[in-house]
């Protein structure tokens, strides 16, 4: 590839706005994340206001669920901060007229990982409670 080659790829809007588009995803799946983690949050409330028993005094505890909506909840702010971060860096190379360069690590890989624990927390969790 020469280098003029690069410079045309550089300012070539396909490569911008296919930048964008991968932000856009990942804004996307930040936002499912924290919805679901709202969901999983809630989910214990809702299971302690069906329960009939009304000469209960303490209220029953919502369990692990609240602290693995949380979880969901900041790590979806996390995500979506590094994807804003990684899409900053990708648009300064950008315009600098440098080629792209992979990241060194990669975000899908990092969000796999961290969500696939979450999701094996919440099994252990739901084994020992049932």
């Amino acid at each position: 590839m020469t280098d003029s080659s690069r410079r045309d790829s550089s300012e070539d809007p396909r490569v911008r706005f296919a930048g964008e588009r991968t932000l856009l995803a990942w804004i996307r799946t930040s936002l499912a994340m924290m919805g679901f983690g709202f969901v999983v949050a809630r989910f214990g409330l809702f299971l302690r206001e069906i329960v009939p028993d009304d000469n209960l005094k303490t209220p029953l505890p919502t369990g692990v669920s609240l602290w693995i909506g949380i979880a969901l909840v900041v790590f979806g702010i996390l995500v979506v901060l590094a994807a804003s971060w990684q899409h900053v860096r990708f648009l300064r190379r950008l315009s600098s007229g440098q080629s792209y360069q992979a990241p060194r690590w990669s975000l899908g890989v990092a969000v796999s990982v961290v969500l696939a624990v979450i999701g094996i927390g919440m099994t252990v969790y739901l084994l020992w409670v049932s």
